[in-house]
């Protein structure tokens, strides 16, 4: 039978999702936390959307197929026994062999949260990203006005990023303010490595006033990762998780994240 997942967790002590040799992954946690509930070979672990060292995830999405019967309550108590404590699995859901948590996705959502502030965070530090000067919103709209819709990101892909192709979908990038913290939220088909980070990047540079927002075109245009501003901190970005038609009974809610952290 097929299992779907649905966990968060804090990528501050990881390096990223994807298995590595190291053993420091959400991936390796989650497989050997299986494993040990099941007292069989870990199962593999196929997940909605890789995410690199650093960033969190609060709704990743993951699936593995198994014969051991168990109730969606039961993977949830029983796995999270054996997971460390920044890696929780929030839901479980018996799906149809049919179901992929990747292929099936329709797209993914992230937000990125963003500190304004003349000192470093401190009790915010790797949850949130950091900025000293002053951020204006509408320079930043505008800039990212230019990103939304189907587009070659070649300039915000980086060197091995492993995508068949540059080309995706963006919807309109939101962008909030509550008190010293921003919110950018991203939704799109799929994303390239870095591709967030390095948009991050460059709508940063405007909200400064380093850059006026039709400089946000001349980058997209010119398919370029050398003419893009550099990939910013990993440390305020979220995976909010992957959208699935309705066919699949799986959550679509991202729990939690009506706040952003140290402002309720």
């Amino acid at each position: 039978m097929r299992i779907a997942l649905g966990l968060s967790y804090g990528g501050g002590a990881y390096e990223g999702w994807q298995s590595q040799p190291s053993g420091r992954t959400v991936q390796d946690r989650l497989e050997h936390a299986l494993g040990t509930f099941l007292a069989s070979p870990s199962p593999n672990v196929m997940c909605a959307g890789r995410t690199d060292a650093g960033v969190h995830g609060l709704m990743q999405v993951a699936h593995f197929d198994t014969d051991v019967e168990r109730t969606d309550s039961s993977w949830v108590r029983g796995t999270n026994r054996y997971l460390p404590s920044d890696i929780a699995i929030q839901w479980a859901r018996h799906v149809p062999d049919g179901f992929h948590a990747r292929a099936c996705a329709t797209s993914r959502r992230y937000s990125y949260v963003v500190l304004e502030s003349p000192v470093r965070p401190s009790i915010d530090a790797g949850r949130v990203g950091w900025v000293f000067r002053t951020l204006a919103l509408q320079p930043m709209l505008e800039a990212a006005a230019f990103l939304a819709g189907e587009h070659d990101f070649t300039s915000f892909r980086a060197a091995q990023c492993q995508a068949l192709s540059p080309v995706k979908t963006l919807q309109p990038v939101a962008i909030t303010r509550h008190g010293a913290y921003w919110r950018f939220d991203f939704e799109g088909s799929a994303f390239l490595h870095h591709m967030i980070r390095n948009i991050m990047g460059c709508l940063l540079a405007v909200g400064q006033g380093l850059r006026d927002p039709a400089w946000m075109k001349m980058v997209l245009d010119a398919r370029s990762r050398e003419v893009a501003a550099p990939t910013f901190s990993p440390d305020g970005l979220y995976f909010l998780g992957p959208r699935y038609g309705a066919q699949w009974g799986l959550p679509d809610a991202v729990p939690g994240f009506d706040w952003l952290p140290s402002h309720p």
